[in-house]
């Protein structure tokens, strides 16, 4: 999660460029595993993950947008390394023979996550417009996870037999 982000000392400019990291951090990770996904020939789940970084790509260039509009070029005093895996999924959740519902399921813990990171940063902002933005990504996290669980809904179960315990393990050459 976050490093070195104290919350109560985040202006808004600060907090509109940690949302912006934290949408492009997750968009590079469901892009990764798409591509995983794609030489594992798990089709399905490639094209869903693709959709995700699509969507995450999406609502980062609507807020840099809105950075843009109130703060111009300043530049930013948020980097990458003050956070880690905010939404994006962990990278041990990707799976060579992934099925379509079990790519959905990281999404919706990854969207999980995320709602969970602004509920749990807003008790410690000081700032209204911070608090203000914070409540609606962690709104915005609601309806990402109520898309997720639709689609969710819309898939059969997987079947009993897991295709990972059927996996052989590498051997060395």
């Amino acid at each position: 999660m976050s490093q070195n982000v104290d919350f109560a000392s985040l202006d808004l400019k600060d907090a509109l460029d940690l949302a912006i990291l934290i949408e492009d951090e997750a968009r590079e990770r469901y892009g990764e595993f798409a591509e995983q996904m794609e030489v594992h020939h798990t089709a399905d789940a490639a094209a869903f993950y693709r959709l995700m970084a699509q969507y995450e790509a999406k609502h980062g260039e609507e807020i840099a947008v809105r950075r843009k509009e109130l703060f111009g070029d300043a530049p930013s005093r948020m980097s990458r390394s003050m956070l880690w895996g905010v939404e994006a999924p962990d990278y041990d959740q990707a799976r060579a023979f992934m099925s379509p519902r079990r790519a959905l399921e990281v999404a919706l813990e990854s969207e999980i996550k995320a709602h969970a990171y602004f509920t749990s940063a807003i008790p410690s902002i000081t700032d209204p417009e911070v608090k203000a933005l914070f409540i609606e990504l962690q709104g915005d996290e609601v309806h990402h996870k109520e898309l997720v669980q639709a689609e969710l809904d819309k898939l059969p179960p997987d079947p009993e037999v897991d295709v990972e315990d059927l996996v052989d393990e590498p051997v060395g050459q």
